[in-house]
């Protein structure tokens, strides 16, 4: 069933912070993340230019953590070897494999790609995904927080109740922070709901001054 991303179940004393609709820090203040000088400025100069080379507003894919801060729904596909997630938003999908396999290494499949390569495991009712291979030119959410080739992603998805889902997602990349920091996604299920078809045209672009959309 679709998913859907939502801020609004309490969270226990010591939770990691919830990312909100759009921004991975949250209600946190922007400098709660450990950004390192080029990060910080690398976001001083996307947000001076109204995040208009956002993948998003450019019809290109958005990237994990912003699939996962988006407020359209996407649904989860599971089976033995494979589970797949296809988003509404952009007609996206990702893949993640079951099967017991590792991550490739970067020094021999050094080819850098929007979602990454995911793996994952279980532990009990958890699902850890981990995942790497990320282009250097990423966008965390609409600031613009990045992620770098350097990135390794740790995603948990646990389900806490009947249509309730957390997914902790811990970021290591040393490029852009000073070290791993870890937020919280909330999700919950959609029923007896399906997805729309969402196409991105080639020649559709956001004008972030006029906060219109113009092909």
């Amino acid at each position: 069933m679709p998913g859907f991303p939502t801020v609004d179940d309490p969270q226990p004393p010591g939770a990691p912070p919830v990312a909100t609709l759009g921004n991975v820090a949250g209600r946190m203040p922007d400098d709660w993340l450990p950004m390192t000088p080029w990060a910080l400025d690398l976001v001083k100069k996307r947000r001076a230019d109204s995040s208009k080379d956002n993948p998003e507003a450019n019809c290109l894919p958005m990237g994990i953590m912003q699939f996962h801060t988006q407020g359209y729904p996407r649904r989860f596909i599971q089976t033995p070897s494979l589970l797949a997630i296809l988003y509404e938003a952009w007609h996206g999908y990702r893949q993640i494999y079951v099967d017991g396999r590792s991550l490739p290494s970067l020094t021999s499949e050094p080819q850098q790609t929007w979602y990454g390569y995911s793996a994952g495991r279980w532990e009990g009712d958890t699902l850890v995904v981990e995942s790497n291979g990320f282009r250097d030119d990423g966008w965390l959410d609409i600031p613009g927080h990045p992620l770098t080739s350097a990135a390794r992603v740790t995603e948990r998805f646990t389900r806490t109740s009947f249509g309730r889902m957390t997914i902790d997602v811990t970021i290591a990349d040393a490029k852009a922070y000073t070290r791993p920091f870890t937020v919280r996604v909330l999700q919950r299920i959609m029923v007896d709901q399906d997805m729309m078809e969402m196409i991105c045209g080639e020649n559709l672009k956001f004008h972030a001054a006029e906060g219109i959309h113009k092909f």
